[in-house]
């Protein structure tokens, strides 16, 4: 693998300072997150990203952009979702993310909507999106996938995000997503070092099931409101340029390295999933 397959990375924003330093240290996307519809409901006490943004951070953040795409997450579909889409691709959305989604129709219409006007992503993050993937990959227009986990385990009724990976399951999807050539990635990653399953063991597994994009957590990067802009920057680029240099090593190792990678990865799940239900 060469440096121009290494992970596309994907950070959440609407504030614009934070959009440049990511653009500047190399993010690939930065996101701007439209989901409302429900999410407050289905991850109720869940510490993940719930964003409030709006569709005019769109026409603000992509102007500041100079190397990265703009990503938009809408809402799941609904009666304004045609509404919805058109507008933010009038505001410059490179790609449009289709989140919880339940039947191949909602997918249609999607697509439908889009009409080739952006690239299209699906948000894998139900049970009932996982039974249907054989037929939702034949639908043309889908460009790529993106297998949602803090979404997916509550679907399954586990206890936590890595669960569908550690179990197989993303290794499954991944395998079918393959064999009909459309890139995908699967939940996000911490800065190095950190995160309840190290992020290191974490990368190792996109590699091992050939992920191609994963979105940076809000852990990344949480300024304090002492820092300043270049600090930062700075700090931002370094963790960034960190996990570069980390992909660049897993660039050299064989299969034997990812096998026991991913056993390291499950050992750390189970551990994490002791931890969690120790304290339910």
């Amino acid at each position: 693998m060469n440096i121009e397959s290494m992970l596309e990375l994907m950070y959440i924003t609407n504030n614009p300072n934070m959009a440049r330093i990511a653009d500047e240290a190399g993010v690939d996307r930065v996101w701007i997150d439209l989901e409302t519809k429900d999410k407050e409901i289905r991850q109720a006490g869940m510490n993940s990203v719930k964003s409030h943004h709006s569709i005019s951070d769109i026409g603000v953040i992509k102007p500041l952009l100079k190397k990265a795409k703009m990503q938009v997450r809408v809402n799941h579909i609904y009666e304004n979702s045609h509404t919805e889409i058109d507008e933010v691709i009038r505001q410059g959305a490179d790609y449009v993310m289709l989140p919880y989604y339940k039947t191949n129709d909602e997918v249609k219409k999607f697509v439908d909507y889009v009409a080739g006007r952006a690239k299209t992503i699906l948000l894998l993050e139900t049970k009932e999106a996982v039974e249907i993937i054989d037929d939702t990959l034949s639908i043309y227009g889908v460009d790529e996938i993106h297998i949602g986990l803090n979404d997916l385990h509550l679907s399954l009724h586990q206890d936590f995000m890595f669960e569908p990976v550690s179990n197989g399951l993303v290794e499954s999807l991944s395998k079918k997503i393959s064999i009909h050539k459309k890139p995908f990635g699967f939940g996000g990653i911490a800065k190095l070092g950190e995160g309840m399953v190290p992020s290191e063991l974490v990368i190792g597994e996109h590699y091992r099931l050939g992920s191609t994009r994963a979105i940076l957590s809000r852990s990344f990067c949480t300024p304090s409101a002492t820092q300043s802009i270049q600090e930062i920057r700075t700090e931002f680029t370094n963790d960034l340029n960190a996990i570069r240099a980390y992909e660049k090593r897993l660039n050299l190792e064989d299969t034997q390295y990812f096998e026991e990678n991913h056993h390291k990865f499950n050992a750390a799940v189970v551990s994490a999933i002791e931890q969690i239900r120790k304290h339910k």
